[in-house]
């Protein structure tokens, strides 16, 4: 199993051109394996929609309802383990809350995080599909 980053969730399900196409390739060869999407990805869509930073094609129940039923999705809950995982990474990780429990998601299952977000990307102490 791999873990989705939120925008590479949303990017995959609204077929983005952001998605790299190395990124593409590992979403289709894990979608046997599982592609877990954090509960907290859900909650991050819903605020993104709310800010008008995000705009979906239909409502933002039924838009996550749909991408969570796509081959290979698999719903990641935050656990107390998790939540407690995100206030301890080790070094130095910026304070974005989503951000935090979803990389203390990879860490917890010990499972590759597929993201974009440059500072994810900078951070040594998570796996990544790059």
């Amino acid at each position: 199993m791999i873990l989705l980053d939120t925008h590479t969730w949303v990017w995959w399900v609204q077929d983005d051109p952001r998605l790299t196409s190395g990124h593409k390739r590992v979403i289709a060869d894990n979608e046997t394996l599982g592609l877990g999407v954090s509960a907290v990805s859900c909650w991050e869509v819903a605020k993104l929609v709310e800010a008008g930073r995000l705009v979906l094609p239909v409502d933002t129940l039924e838009w996550i309802l749909k991408a969570l039923a796509y081959p290979g999705v698999v719903l990641i809950p935050l656990t107390p383990q998790i939540a407690v995982q995100s206030t301890r990474l080790p070094g130095e990780f910026h304070r974005d809350p989503a951000d935090q429990m979803i990389v203390a998601t990879a860490r917890e299952l010990d499972i590759d995080l597929v993201t974009s977000d440059q500072r994810i990307l900078a951070y040594p102490y998570v796996r990544l599909v790059r």
